[in-house]
């Protein structure tokens, strides 16, 4: 692997304005990293070569006259196929919209634009997002570069895989029950989900509103904690469409002091019991941050065991009629066969209004009840999900082990994933960091401790 493609996107970004690299070898770097491994993995579906080029060149010749345009000036970036790009096709791993191209950017992208950018292509994603895993129609599904044989996660499975073997330094996916978080934990690499409200979900496909608005929001992906931050403060803000948007300014985790963290930390939520490895991973962790000073303590919050059961009824409430609804605006008459189990899923569990009522009282209470527990303590420590190694098509056989990561899509709260070893079998493992609401800089120094503890991100053998 070239080594320009092993620096963070922050080093990246400064290499270019000191005049070390030119944004045009770098994107050129990518280009041909991604041409020698996604043959294997098919993790980037659209790859706009020409166009970054000449974006490459252009950001170059500003350099040169001394104009700085932004924190990523010159850097490319990747996005999930369900963030819309203008003049780049966009299908959401629907057959609908397999020719479709938007007319504009979603509002991150072009908030990641404004600083300087360069979109360099589009990722893998199942069909519609509604998978831990990447499989659609129109594209396939893509492996896992640490192991060909397992998938990469999902929903943004694609952004994952890629930017672990190299292809990308930062990339932006989407999250309603762990799908920028499990993917992160499957290849290596760091993510956060940030508070709902935080990020524009504006030019998002499917859009904002409806029963599930309140579970997912759009956050970055990266091999190095810090490059989250960075995203995080480009693309956060108020956007007059999503109304959602809380115009909240973020903290700094350089501002951060470990020794005063209250860290509780758990490895079996009640729900499904994890691996070995991964509770080993989690209390790994777990003693990285009692040597750096906080005060860490084993205990889980009550409410948690509730999480699956709510997230499922939440899910399935509507029998399936909200998600058919969407096939039909895009025009799609074949689905994928993980779609189809997502469907028959929601038609076993539809619920009355009377029934569906009930169960939104009861995600309230389950919220003020993990709240409640956070008035003693900044942070959880867990795992991200029950298990190492996601099988192609499992989704549907192992809903409760992703019920890790759909405790934080409920409560709205920040969660970050960050790389704490290696399985026996050489796979990934990552533990999850959640913390309070709008705490976002607490979960990110808290990860940030954990990758520089216990090595972060390591390339894969592809």
């Amino acid at each position: 692997m070239n080594e320009l493609l092993r620096l963070s996107a922050r080093g990246m970004a400064r290499a270019i304005r000191e005049r070390k690299i030119s944004s045009f070898e770098l994107v050129q770097a990518h280009i041909e990293r991604i041409e020698a491994v996604n043959p294997k993995l098919n993790a980037v579906v659209q790859l706009s070569a020409e166009h970054a080029l000449a974006e490459a060149r252009a950001a170059d010749a500003q350099l040169a006259r001394g104009e700085i345009k932004g924190l990523l000036q010159g850097v490319p970036v990747t996005f999930k196929d369900a963030i819309e790009t203008e003049g780049i096709i966009s299908t959401g791993g629907t057959l609908g919209r397999r020719r479709f191209v938007p007319r504009e950017d979603a509002v991150v992208v072009r908030r990641l634009r404004t600083a300087g950018a360069i979109v360099l292509g589009k990722t893998n994603c199942p069909e519609l997002g509604w998978a831990w895993e990447s499989d659609n129609l129109i594209y396939g599904r893509t492996n896992n570069p640490y192991n060909l044989a397992l998938s990469p996660g999902g929903s943004s499975g694609g952004e994952s895989a890629i930017i672990a073997a190299g292809g990308s330094p930062l990339g932006f996916g989407s999250d309603a029950g762990g799908s920028v978080r499990f993917p992160a934990h499957c290849c290596g690499i760091a993510s956060i989900k940030p508070t709902s409200g935080r990020v524009p979900r504006t030019g998002h496909f499917p859009g904002p509103g409806g029963t599930l608005d309140a579970l997912w929001q759009i956050g970055p992906l990266a091999r190095s904690v810090e490059d989250l931050e960075l995203a995080l403060n480009i693309i956060s803000g108020i956007d007059w469409r999503d109304a959602a948007i809380v115009p909240k300014s973020l903290g700094k985790s350089d501002n951060v002091d470990l020794r005063k963290l209250r860290v509780a930390f758990h490895t079996d939520n009640g729900i499904v019991a994890p691996e070995q490895e991964i509770s080993e991973a989690v209390c790994r962790s777990a003693a990285v941050l009692s040597e750096a000073g906080a005060m860490v303590e084993e205990v889980r919050p009550p409410a948690i065991s509730e999480t699956y059961e709510i997230y499922r009824g939440l899910f399935c409430a509507d029998g399936g009629a909200g998600l058919r609804g969407i096939l039909k605006s895009a025009g799609t008459e074949q689905v994928h066969p993980l779609l189809q189990q997502a469907l028959e899923l929601q038609e076993r569990h539809g619920m009355s209004v009377a029934d569906y009522s009930s169960l939104v009282a009861r995600w309230d209470k389950f919220r003020s009840a993990m709240l409640s527990f956070m008035e003693n303590y900044d942070v959880v420590l867990c795992p991200v999900c029950s298990f190492a190694g996601m099988v192609h098509g499992s989704t549907y056989d192992r809903l409760p082990s992703f019920s890790h990561t759909m405790t934080y899509n409920l409560t709205g709260w920040p969660a970050a994933v960050v790389r704490a070893g290696n399985s026996m079998g050489g796979l990934p493992l990552g533990v999850q960091v959640a913390a309070r609401p709008w705490q976002e800089h607490v979960a990110l120094a808290v990860a940030r401790r954990i990758e520089e503890a216990l090595g972060g991100w390591q390339a894969p053998p592809i």
